[in-house]
């Protein structure tokens, strides 16, 4: 029985895919719970948690993918009113800015009605590091996101970064 090549082509050939199996991974995702569809550059997980959003009390689902230290998350929940979705907005770019002591350095912003989105660059330091935070930050009618790349600052690639926030749409 010649069991020893087999197993040496077996390996050569795992160790070849292995090697072929690139760091980011995109794939699409269509969130179960909420109207919106991204590509996360590897599998994500998904957790929903109880926060205080300056006084309001939302249940959040988050969803994220971590690549070579960058984060790549999305975050969702429900407002009772719109007026309370925008202000999530708000809370939340306030809280991850504050998170990392960062400086915004580019701040967009759009509204329309009961609809409004903030998009940002910003920079800080977390444990010691330099950190860099791109996000998106969007509220539709009682609804509100958050889109975020987030990791050392000479990881967070502008490529990967564009991608991750430019396929976040609303279904």
């Amino acid at each position: 029985m010649q069991t020893r090549p087999f197993l040496a082509l077996t390996l050569a050939a795992a160790l070849f895919l292995a090697g072929c199996n690139p760091t980011y991974n995109w794939r699409d995702y269509s969130s179960p719970d909420a109207p919106y569809r991204i590509m996360f550059p590897a599998k994500p997980a998904t957790h929903t948690r109880s926060v205080d959003l300056n006084g309001m009390q939302v249940q959040m689902t988050m969803t994220a993918a971590e690549v070579e230290g960058v984060m790549f998350a999305v975050g969702t929940g429900v407002a009772p009113d719109a007026a309370g979705a925008r202000a999530a907005v708000d809370a939340m770019k306030t809280a991850l800015v504050r998170n990392i002591g960062a400086e915004v350095e580019r701040e967009s912003t759009a509204a329309a009605g009961a609809n409004a989105a903030v998009d940002i660059d910003a920079l800080g330091t977390a444990r010691g590091q330099p950190m860099k935070l791109r996000g998106h930050f969007e509220a539709r009618g009682t609804r509100f996101y958050q889109v975020i790349v987030m990791g050392k600052a000479n990881e967070v690639k502008a490529e990967h970064s564009d991608q991750f926030i430019s396929s976040f749409s609303l279904l």
